[in-house]
């Protein structure tokens, strides 16, 4: 893992940039729609959009617009993506925290600290107990501040308050108690906290984007390739080989009249 990260630390700058960059240009898109009359055509950063004559979103404006090939863009969702991959990275950066520590941080993780000598305040990041079992407090500096602001007037409600949801630990299987988390979303109506695998798709988007490569010439990424059928079926020798193709499923264990063992598919 050390050498992973002194192999990866001199792209640190490329990334960060280019999730900037992503960022401002999903949000000049979302703002030159909201601002394009329904049924009209806009441009921006050198692109057409035809924007809908309608919308069934209760502010009247519409989310999504169609280029010039008529393909559909959401630029709600870009922007929304967009955003928590760069506030992702920018956390991460300044922290080194895991991604699982970092969607535990809820509101109440920011905290002030009186130093006895000076009297000073300064602002601490609480990190949750997790994989080490040790609760820390980690500096918050002013680069890091300016981010977690952002984040919290983002999901703050009009009231002031963070809306508290509930999460699911995978590690442990169990709902987590309803808490101010600082990585949630509304989604379909609902607000829900971000998983592991939507930061990981953000961070995957903006590698790509930035155009590293790694030793071999690809685009890295953080996603975990599918397991090679004969690799897949060495982990389960109790399966035929035959069945490993894309998008089979299997259900729960079934034991026949000569009492072996087997999986029946859904």
């Amino acid at each position: 893992m050390d050498q992973r990260t002194r192999e990866r630390l001199p792209a640190l700058p490329t990334l960060v940039k280019t999730a900037h960059r992503l960022l401002k240009e999903a949000t000049m898109r979302l703002d030159a729609l909201n601002a394009a009359p329904l049924g009209s055509d806009f441009s921006v950063l050198g692109e057409t959009f035809r924007v809908p004559r309608f919308s069934k979103c209760a502010d009247g404006r519409p989310i999504h617009a169609w280029d010039a090939k008529g393909t559909r863009r959401s630029f709600a969702g870009e922007e929304r993506s967009a955003f928590w991959a760069w506030a992702a990275i920018e956390i991460l950066r300044h922290t080194g925290i895991r991604i699982e520590e970092l969607l535990e941080l809820g509101h109440h993780s920011i905290v002030s600290y009186k130093l006895p000598t000076t009297g000073q305040t300064v602002p601490l990041l609480q990190i949750a107990p997790s994989k080490t079992d040790q609760e820390r407090l980690v500096l918050v500096t002013p680069e890091l501040a300016d981010v977690l602001s952002t984040v919290v007037s983002r999901v703050r409600k009009s009231d002031g308050r963070v809306p508290v949801v509930r999460s699911y630990d995978h590690y442990e299987r169990v709902w987590n108690p309803p808490m101010p988390l600082l990585f949630q979303d509304r989604s379909s109506g609902y607000l829900r906290p971000l998983s592991p695998a939507s930061i990981r798709r953000g961070l995957d988007v903006t590698l790509l984007a930035s155009g590293l490569t790694d030793s071999a010439g690809a685009p890295p990424h953080l996603s975990a390739p599918r397991l090679p059928p004969d690799l897949h079926h060495g982990l389960h020798p109790q399966r035929p080989a035959t069945s490993h193709r894309p998008g089979h499923r299997w259900s729960r264990p079934h034991r026949n009249d000569d009492g072996i063992r087997r999986d029946l598919p859904h």
